[in-house]
């Protein structure tokens, strides 16, 4: 048994969409910080930015950037990102528009096919973000 004591600290910035739920926007342990689903709401409105794929998953992304820059990290510190889509078909699009916010090495990733999201969005994204800095 570790003797390590865990730092923990809850993640929240009003530059991302604020909860809608029993949840943080994330949650740091030591050096890694676990960041809730996004979906494409935007900041202060509780709405979705619209109904264009490309356009909901910019939103997630410069949400998911709010959180990690709030944590004192960056998309960059990203090692496993999870999408949800309600539509694979929107695969394609997912690469296409991934590829304008991370660049190589890119995180593990899994995309994943969902009968329904929240507030009917079409695209949401969870991710695990390591810290190599102490905050």
């Amino acid at each position: 048994m570790s003797d390590k004591i865990h730092h923990r600290k809850t993640i929240n910035t009003s530059l991302a969409p604020e909860a809608i739920g029993t949840y943080s926007q994330a949650v740091r342990i030591d050096d890694t910080v676990y960041i809730s689903g996004q979906i494409p709401l935007v900041p202060g409105t509780k709405t979705l930015i619209s109904q264009d794929f490309s356009e909901q998953l910019t939103q997630v992304f410069e949400n998911l950037s709010a959180i990690c820059d709030a944590a004192g990290g960056s998309l960059a510190d990203i090692v496993k990102l999870n999408i949800y889509l309600t539509d694979l078909s929107h695969f394609a699009a997912v690469n296409q528009v991934m590829s304008a916010w991370f660049s190589q090495p890119y995180p593990a990733r899994a995309a994943v096919g969902v009968a329904s999201l929240p507030m009917h969005a079409l695209v949401e994204a969870e991710a695990v973000m390591i810290l190599h800095q102490t905050n």
